[in-house]
């Protein structure tokens, strides 16, 4: 299991819900938590990538990035 961190510019409760509909979504997903307070998102899987995730995120049209480690 991996953990990935994600830093993604939301500005209300319907982009942070945009991004956890997607994240339900994708297969492979194990756990995740949106925090539209800290403008993060960070997401547990054994399976995908760090841009696989990424890639998915940034489909609800939110600018998202990497966190720094």
């Amino acid at each position: 299991m991996t953990q990935y961190k994600y830093d993604v510019t939301m500005s209300c409760g319907g982009c942070s819900g945009a991004i956890t509909r997607v994240l339900k979504k994708l297969n492979g997903v194990d756990s995740f938590d949106v925090s539209l307070e800290n403008q993060s998102v960070t997401v547990d899987s054994a399976t995908l990538s760090e841009q696989e995730i990424l890639t998915a995120i940034k489909q609800t049209g939110k600018p998202a990035k990497v966190a720094e480690k």
